[in-house]
């Protein structure tokens, strides 16, 4: 489970053998998972984060967009 960023507490990652999905990455909070689709920009699963929650995690997703995706491209 490569980790791609920290920010505040949360982990961007994502794991290892899901080169067969679409670009997206995984957050994780205390308990909390989410997975993100980053194109368009939208949650494909959430796992106990609230609404304003993932508002924020989207803009820090917007945000660093470019790193994640030349981490993603990069990897392949």
């Amino acid at each position: 489970m490569p980790t791609i960023l920290r920010i505040g507490g949360y982990r961007f990652y994502w794991y290892s053998k899901e080169e067969c999905e679409p670009i997206h990455i995984h957050v994780r909070h205390e308990n909390r998972r989410a997975k993100f689709w980053l194109s368009p920009l939208s949650v494909a699963r959430n796992q106990g984060f609230a609404e304003h929650e993932l508002k924020r995690i989207k803009t820090m997703l917007n945000e660093n967009l470019a790193i994640i995706e030349e981490a993603w491209y990069g990897k392949q």
